[in-house]
């Protein structure tokens, strides 16, 4: 089978297309025929070496797929060869096949391409267990997404949309929020020349944000949370910007606010059925249209590092999808 695998830590230009065996299940494994697979921003520093999860080389980049079941391993049930899945992987799904452990694995309803089912697993539930388990948001709340155009910001609108919060998305061009606004926020921030300070002073009325979800960190991060309204919750995603803030806590005593951490990685290994729940939910959204996930980009297997390039300079809205 055909796959693009990293050889070493350098970037998207390590990556090279190799023949690699089929792989065979073990227990309580299967064997994906991956029909589409979505990247994502840690993709680009995994091949740098840089993410915090870190496979053995050599590995292939791609951490969500979706597609066929091809194999089933030992002590495998309630799946069926030749039915159609995705799966959180973790890496190696830029593959024309691929393994994935039986818990990771959630069938696609009927009506729900495999394109946009692919782009669902980690954005998408990082996005519902951050706003709704970490975030507790509610109905009529405001919810400020920081970094709202790539495919985690993005996916974050659409949630906080759906569980009937008041969205004011930020992105670095009026022409990238666009796609926020066609997906429901309310306010649209430019961030690109931007009194940052003050724009963040006045949303809401005065009164701030009662929930951020912050994708990017960097220099952003202080004064959105000193924006925040009273009991407010912060939730730290990622730091796409590329700097890790130093927030001062003092903040968080005068703003009487929670400064939350959402690691939907480690949620899905510490609760698997929430996990499954979660994903189940979305997908069901998905089918009936209420949540659209936006692919900006198809490519074929052989231009995945091309497609890394493009989301390393941000060049991306939503999500790219590499068809196997």
């Amino acid at each position: 089978m055909k796959a693009i695998v990293c050889k070493s830590l350098d970037g998207p230009g390590s990556l090279e297309m190799a023949d690699l065996p089929e792989p065979m299940p073990g227990e309580g494994e299967v064997a994906i025929g991956v029909s589409a697979v979505s990247l994502n921003f840690f993709d680009t520093l995994m091949v740098r070496g840089k993410y915090q999860y870190r496979p053995e080389l050599p590995f292939s980049p791609g951490g969500e797929v979706a597609g066929t079941v091809l194999r089933i391993g030992p002590g495998v049930g309630g799946l069926a060869i030749g039915q159609r899945v995705i799966a959180s992987t973790g890496a190696n799904g830029c593959r024309q096949e691929t393994l994935a452990k039986a818990g990771d694995v959630i069938p696609i309803p009927d009506g729900t391409a495999d394109e946009a089912a692919a782009a669902i697993p980690i954005a998408y539930g990082t996005a519902l267990h951050g706003l709704e388990d970490r975030g507790h948001v509610k109905p009529g709340q405001t919810v400020l997404i920081l970094g709202a155009t790539g495919g985690t910001g993005l996916a974050a609108v659409e949630v906080a949309v759906r569980l009937g919060a008041t969205v004011v998305a930020t992105g670095s061009s009026d022409a990238k929020l666009q796609v926020c606004a066609e997906r429901g926020a309310k306010e649209l921030l430019n961030l690109t020349g931007t009194d940052v300070k003050e724009a963040f002073r006045t949303l809401n009325g005065g009164k701030g944000p009662d929930v951020i979800y912050d994708c990017i960190g960097g220099p952003y991060a202080e004064p959105a949370l000193r924006s925040i309204a009273w009991g407010g919750r912060y939730l730290v995603i990622g730091f796409a910007a590329g700097e890790i803030p130093k927030i001062p806590l003092n903040l968080l005593l005068l703003k009487g606010c929670e400064l939350v951490g959402v690691f939907w990685g480690r949620h899905t290994k510490t609760e698997p059925a929430a996990y499954r729940e979660q994903v189940s939910r979305l997908l069901r959204w998905c089918a009936e249209g209420s949540i659209r996930p936006h692919i900006d980009h198809v490519f074929p297997l052989e231009k995945t590092a091309e497609a890394l390039r493009m989301m390393e300079s941000r060049q991306i809205k939503g999500k790219i999808i590499i068809k196997p």
